[in-house]
């Protein structure tokens, strides 16, 4: 097991990764947030659903997720519609529109990752998704595939 000195080295290199979200966050359309990113790739991923449910992939409350949902809509990007259900929930989903923004944003994000790394060997990239991969999984990152405590990679595009 690693000493303390490593784990606060750790801490230390957490702090500053800001500075790649941020470089990150620049990649992204100017008309469409992290925030709004997040809904959908959430939505990408995962497919229709309820914002309840999107609000808890989010971790966020529903005021801020009924805020982001509202932005993606007047957009056109996404669709709310009554739950069949339930008709006092929506169910959301991406429009051609969002899918068309949601495929911009992953080859903007791709385009500037393979420009910051594109030196780096491929077993460097795949090393640095499975450890990614794992350090969420023990975090019990929710909007991941795959259950807590496993360390098999997800897939790094779009739509899955």
């Amino acid at each position: 097991m690693a000493g303390p000195e490593r784990f606060a080295e750790l801490a230390r290199q957490f702090s500053a990764f800001g500075a790649v979200k941020r470089e990150l966050g620049r990649a992204l359309p100017h008309d469409c947030p992290p925030g709004s990113t997040a809904v959908l790739t959430l939505l990408g991923r995962h497919g229709e659903m309820r914002m309840s449910r999107l609000a808890e992939l989010l971790a966020v409350d529903m005021s801020v997720t009924s805020r982001q949902v509202a932005h993606l809509a007047e957009r056109g990007w996404i669709d709310r519609s009554p739950d069949p259900a339930d008709k006092r929930s929506r169910i959301l989903r991406l429009t051609p529109a969002g899918e068309a923004k949601l495929q911009q944003i992953f080859e903007s994000t791709t385009r500037m990752l393979s420009d910051r790394l594109g030196d780096w060997s491929e077993n460097d990239i795949d090393e640095l998704i499975r450890l990614l991969t794992r350090l969420r999984a023990r975090f019990g990152d929710c909007r991941s595939p795959h259950p807590p405590h496993t360390s098999e990679p997800t897939p790094v595009h779009p739509h899955k």
